[in-house]
């Protein structure tokens, strides 16, 4: 997903919601944006016919319901009904509990204690990750531990979330947990903090006298591009003499962090991509300083969507780099994110997004040049060696 944040509007419930109902209406049907510049203007709102019949229904719904109605239900229900209407798989309705996962994604950080947990097939709460630089990093807790309680509170045969709710949830900001590490157990303090979610990771691969630098990243969050220059950086340092940038089963996120990960390899003279609105299309360009000069990679498959695919766009048509792997996904539109209050957002596509030559994606995807599937044996055994759109990618670069 392209999530367009450069207009991002926040608004609170009204006292009066037919100000509000209408404006989401006029605002999907009639394809303005939603800002408060709209409020002014409710008397030629009134005028459209369509407006009228759902302020109608509206007002004779909360007039004749046998019980009464909480507006933001009924507010609610009407914007997810019309996001819904527009028959656009990546227009949807995000309710509280799908907003705080959404964000969060997006934003790359979070409020915990930044470990990543399993129940394993014993019904124990396993720690299976824990991230760098974070409390629970610093306070000493390992990959493999058992977490069995958290404030003497039991976590015995619980579920995994009984443990991230108490901490997202609870106001403390200083845990206890006890932990069975092999047959010993301890009780470890953890601070609650702001965490950043690691979404890239890199490693350098020596074939045949040559360096080539490798690429990971999962998503395009709010913190994936700096935390890609860092790992690009201290590649280069290791004079990596070719690059592969892998963005397989990723689905994309934030346009900005696209843009600021292609500059990293074009100049200002380059185009990234371009935007097409009813209005017509306009070019977009890098923001870097100079064009990188060694051989690049990119690593796709059929999950590779979005602002994945605008990375592997520029890539291509703008640097010359080759693709590997299978189609991607094949999504060349740009969504607006509206919040409508403290816990209710809805997306909708405003836009499409086209390569730098010009080329509309859109259900088709990027065909590779290389066109490789990976073997079924990395499924079972997900080993470098085993990765063989990897293993070709390094062949290629080497040879």
């Amino acid at each position: 997903m392209i999530r367009n944040t450069d207009n991002k509007n926040t608004f609170h419930t009204a006292e009066v919601v037919f100000l509000i109902v209408m404006t989401c209406v006029v605002s999907v049907l009639m394809g303005f944006a939603v800002s408060e510049h709209f409020f002014p203007n409710t008397s030629k709102q009134m005028e459209n016919e369509t407006v009228k019949k759902i302020w109608q229904h509206y007002q004779y719904i909360k007039d004749h319901y046998y019980e009464d109605i909480d507006d933001e239900i009924l507010l609610d229900g009407a914007i997810a009904g019309m996001v819904n209407a527009l028959d656009d798989p990546f227009s949807t309705f995000i309710d509280e509990e799908d907003a705080e996962d959404f964000n969060m994604s997006l934003d790359g950080n979070y409020s915990g204690i930044g470990i990543e947990i399993v129940n394993n097939s014993d019904g124990n709460i396993v720690v299976v990750g824990v991230f760098d630089a974070s409390p629970a990093k610093k306070a000493g807790i390992e990959v493999g531990d058992i977490i069995t309680a958290i404030n003497d509170e039991s976590l015995i045969g619980k579920d995994k979330s009984e443990l991230t709710s108490y901490v997202k949830e609870n106001e403390l900001d200083t845990f206890t947990l006890t932990i069975l590490r092999n047959t010993e157990e301890m009780k470890i303090s953890v601070q609650k903090e702001i965490v950043e979610i690691p979404s890239v990771s890199s490693k350098v691969f020596e074939q045949n006298g040559k360096k080539v630098g490798y690429i990971y990243f999962s998503i395009f969050s709010s913190t994936t591009s700096t935390q890609f220059q860092d790992e690009l950086e201290s590649l280069e340092k290791q004079n990596m003499d070719s690059i592969i940038i892998d963005v397989r089963q990723n689905s994309g996120g934030h346009l900005t962090t696209a843009v600021d990960i292609v500059s990293l390899f074009l100049d200002k003279t380059k185009v990234i991509y371009q935007i097409e609105t009813k209005e017509g299309v306009t070019k977009y360009y890098s923001t870097g300083e100079k064009t990188k000069t060694y051989p690049i990679v990119v690593l796709q498959d059929g999950a590779s969507a979005s602002a994945a695919e605008l990375l592997t766009a520029a890539l291509k048509e703008s640097y010359g780099a080759t693709v590997i792997g299978t189609t991607s996904y094949g999504k060349g539109t740009v969504q607006k994110l509206v919040t409508v209050d403290e816990s209710i957002e809805y997306k909708f596509t405003t836009k499409k997004w086209l390569t730098p030559n010009g080329n509309w994606i859109h259900k088709t995807g990027i065909v590779p040049d290389i066109e490789i599937t990976l073997d079924e044996t990395y499924y079972t055994d997900p080993t470098d060696d085993n990765d063989n759109q990897l293993q070709e990618a390094i062949r290629y670069l080497t040879k």
